[in-house]
């Protein structure tokens, strides 16, 4: 995982030549407890057309701390091959100058952006069916057979549901689960050799060799 971080003042002089256009008609109004959990919601609407603008898809935004003493996380990815640190260094711009202008913040903050690093989390629909086949974990809000949490090998995403096998005691056959998305408040993939080798031959491609 490779992170960017610089210190910002959202007290900073404003420069009225940026703009930010954000649209309210996008799907990030129902993944938001994922990409965005608890105060960073307010910022998901600032944030992600800045990381789409770059070419990047934003896969998570944390903000941590206290008045004064805020961290703003923002982690990236590009969809196909990996996000470098120029990537990070060029969203940390951006969203700086941007959290300056529309001033969400009080006080200091620092912001910090990173590649997702092998145990990625999984925010959106998408990312279910992105990564089908590979090992995750499972956080829920709401128990799902008497449990909270789940780890199995995901199977894809529909109809409002993220589809898992999961091995349970007593099942001879390992079960297709299906969990309700809105139900997830965490969920992450286990990093192991699948990981490493998907990592790499993303590189490669990156690299066109």
């Amino acid at each position: 995982m490779m992170t960017d971080t610089a210190p910002a003042d959202n007290d900073a002089q404003q420069d009225s030549s940026l703009s930010l256009e954000v649209s309210l008609e996008t799907p990030a109004n129902l993944i938001a407890h994922l990409m965005a959990p608890g105060p960073a919601a307010p910022l998901l609407s600032l944030v992600a057309p800045v990381v789409e603008d770059a070419g990047l898809e934003l896969i998570r935004i944390r903000m941590t701390g206290q008045d004064g003493e805020q961290i703003l996380q923002i982690m990236a990815d590009r969809e196909e091959g990996m996000i470098t640190v120029e990537d990070c260094e060029r969203i940390s711009r951006a969203v700086s100058a941007v959290l300056d202008v529309e001033d969400p913040l009080k006080g200091q903050y620092i912001l910090e952006v990173s590649s997702p690093g092998m145990a990625r989390p999984l925010s959106r629909p998408k990312d279910f069916i992105r990564w089908a086949g590979f090992e995750a974990k499972l956080e829920l809000s709401r128990a799902f057979d008497g449990r909270k949490r789940f780890r199995g090998v995901l199977t894809g995403f529909e109809d409002g549901e993220v589809l898992m096998d999961v091995p349970l005691d007593g099942h001879e056959d390992v079960p297709t689960l299906g969990f309700k998305f809105e139900d997830i408040s965490e969920a992450r993939l286990v990093a192991n050799d699948d990981m490493i080798a998907d990592a790499l031959k993303r590189q490669k491609g990156k690299n066109g060799d």
